[in-house]
């Protein structure tokens, strides 16, 4: 069984500790850590919280492994950072892939998690440091890079994705592309040609209409 120390608390810590113990994965949390300004509890569910400044005096690096799993703040940059930080302190990473996605490839680097009802086809490569949320689709030989965030679009064959992307739900991505790094697409967006660097996609919400819901009801009968 693996020793692991996650960075947290926080409700992406529960998720992916739920999904840990729904799967019977051979992963045994010891610790958690964070910054020791945003410390507000020693005690997490009856694991100590420790600070990242000292954490390797405490957990040393060749007795755990770390898990960096937390959101898109500032472009993926935050993840980014810690992600260094813990190598450079000595930190190897794991990997979580669920038993209850479909992933045709070992392409895979390390500190990234792909969460359940994810489907992935052959040849696909995926960077360091990213996460793949549920009902997320990767088409054969798509790339994804270095420490991107995939909250459950659909891409399509061949295309790359740069590093630092946030791809939000339900966008589509055809096939062929490239998505600029530190690029933002937003909910629903569909994407059919080349993206550049620091690009920001985004659809207008759907109108509503100027009735009721009730009204509404009144005109279905």
């Amino acid at each position: 069984m693996e020793k692991i120390i996650l960075w947290g608390p926080n409700t992406s810590t529960d998720i992916l500790e739920y999904y840990f113990e729904q799967e019977n994965l051979s992963y045994q949390v010891c610790a958690y850590t964070m910054d020791k300004k945003f410390i507000k509890e020693d005690i997490y569910k009856g694991k100590p919280v420790v600070s990242f400044e000292t954490i390797e005096k405490i957990y040393p690096p060749n007795e755990y492994k770390m898990a960096i799993f937390m959101g898109y703040k500032s472009l993926n940059r935050v993840r980014e950072e810690k992600y260094k930080q813990a190598k450079e302190k000595g930190y190897k990473f794991i990997s979580y892939i669920s038993k209850n996605s479909d992933c045709y490839t070992d392409d895979i680097g390390e500190n990234v998690f792909i969460l359940p009802h994810v489907h992935i086809q052959p040849f696909v490569k995926i960077g360091n440091n990213t996460i793949i949320w549920s009902d997320t689709g990767l088409g054969h030989h798509v790339e994804i890079c270095d420490n991107c965030f995939l909250s459950s679009p659909k891409i399509a064959g061949f295309t790359k994705v740069e590093k630092n992307c946030f791809l939000a739900t339900n966008c589509s991505i055809a096939d062929h592309l490239v998505i600029g790094a530190y690029s933002v697409i937003g909910i629903g967006s569909v994407v059919t040609k080349n993206v550049k660097e620091s690009s920001v996609l985004a659809v207008k919400q759907t109108s509503k209409l100027e009735i009721s819901s009730f009204e509404l009801e009144d005109i279905m009968k």
